[in-house]
């Protein structure tokens, strides 16, 4: 439940007990009180959630009404006693007005907000540069791209052209930051190569459009519930959304720096597809739970906007997904080099000379000009009772793997390193 408290004119307040408990506000409370010399009456009112737009709007028809909304949850209870219980569970929602307001405050210092990108932008550098995994989380939870992503969700849902424009801008000011950041300490250090972390996380799965779907999905409910309805917190979703974002804008400024345009191409693609996920998925879920065009104290919303939003956001999501899909490997590392690994497994396990121990299958970012490299490496035992040699079988193997990818028409060059393990001799 939300506390307000209410001021209006004396003798009004009367008017805003009776609307309170229309909508089964709770300890509701009148005094007395004066404002710049001027008799008031202030009222106390406790009421659920979902209930908060109502009360403000029925507000409104009175005169000089001024109130404030305490944000953070509260637990009134009231007789009977037995009740209790059902009194702190019954948590609902956050109104629209809570939400929208809630969105509007984050959009506040310029200093502070860059101040965080920069800070990540120098966290996902070291990360990256070092090959330390738990740097580039500790990036996603200082990188501040959860809120203006959110608002332009927030925006879409209300058709707020103002939100939208500055949320954008916000966002991509923010990753600038964070890339630019990144890039100059490459150079600063002369970066020459990528690392294999870099290389790592530059691998896109053809399934990488879910993590922002998921995203914008988990933040817009982590602003419309209560805070006491979920044990999820606000930074653990924040970091959900800054985790699709931190390292490919650190890849981004690294790339550049190093030469490296197909870690860059890679690094783009991925920051415009969180972009356009994010915000489908939480507009629409913002709209689910109530917020539209027009709402109490909120009259700047455009109606037409909303669908036109959401219809660009859609055709950039299919305009990337095509992209991805028509130019393979570039887009597809990661889910092709599993496909791959899944037909050498198979192709070994079909061999009548050997047992698989291990196989690994990755693209490596060489240089060979025109040419997608899969470096695969297989471990193989010989089956008992085969007598011929080690590089007879490393031959035949290797050869039946090449064979196999090129039939199953994978855009790559693969170059295969067949290790053939000898158990230890018997005593």
């Amino acid at each position: 439940m939300r506390q307000l408290i209410i001021q209006v004119p004396q003798g009004e307040g009367k008017k805003v007990l009776d609307i309170a408990k229309s909508l089964n506000g709770a300890n509701l409370a009148k005094f007395e009180a004066t404002n710049n010399d001027e008799p008031i009456d202030v009222v106390l009112a406790y009421v659920s959630n979902r209930q908060v737009e109502k009360l403000v709007a029925k507000l409104e028809e009175l005169p000089q009404v001024n109130f404030t909304l305490l944000p953070t949850g509260v637990m009134p209870l009231h007789p009977p006693a037995s009740e209790a219980p059902q009194q702190v569970t019954n948590v609902e929602e956050r109104s629209p007005i809570e939400i929208f307001l809630s969105g509007l405050q984050s959009v506040g210092s310029w200093r502070g907000f860059l101040g965080y990108a920069a800070m990540a932008g120098f966290v996902v550098w070291i990360g990256l540069y070092t090959d330390t995994i738990y740097l580039l989380t500790a990036a996603m939870l200082i990188a501040p791209f959860a809120g203006p992503a959110m608002n332009l969700a927030i925006a879409t849902a209300r058709g707020d052209r103002q939100l939208l424009w500055r949320s954008i801008v916000r966002y991509f000011a923010a990753l600038t930051v964070t890339i630019l950041v990144a890039g100059i300490l490459s150079l600063i250090l002369q970066q020459k190569i990528a690392t294999s972390l870099m290389i790592e996380r530059s691998q896109i799965s053809s399934v990488a459009v879910l993590l922002p779907l998921a995203a914008g999905a988990a933040g817009a409910l982590n602003l419309v519930q209560s805070e006491r309805s979920s044990l999820v917190s606000g930074a653990a979703t924040g970091m959900l959304v800054a985790a699709s974002l931190a390292p490919p804008a650190g890849i981004v400024g690294m790339g550049s720096a190093i030469g490296r345009w197909d870690l860059v191409i890679s690094g783009l693609f991925l920051l415009l597809l969180q972009l356009v996920g994010i915000n489908l998925t939480a507009g629409l879920l913002f709209r689910f739970f109530g917020l539209s065009a027009r709402g109490v104290r909120y009259t700047r919303g455009k109606g037409w906007l909303f669908p036109v939003t959401l219809g660009l956001t859609l055709l950039g999501l299919a305009l990337l997904l095509t992209w991805q899909f028509n130019s393979p490997p570039d887009l597809q590392r990661s889910t092709l080099a599993q496909r791959a690994d899944a037909q050498i497994q198979e192709v070994v396990s079909q061999n009548p000379l050997v047992n698989l121990v291990e196989t690994n299958a990755r693209f490596t970012r060489s240089q060979i000009p025109g040419q997608n490299t899969l470096l695969t490496t297989v471990y193989v035992q010989r089956r008992q009772g085969v007598s011929i040699s080690a590089e007879e079988i490393r031959s035949r193997l290797t050869q039946a793997i090449q064979n196999r990818l090129q039939q199953q028409n994978f855009d790559v060059i693969p170059l295969v390193d067949a290790i053939v393990l000898e158990p230890p001799a018997s005593k």
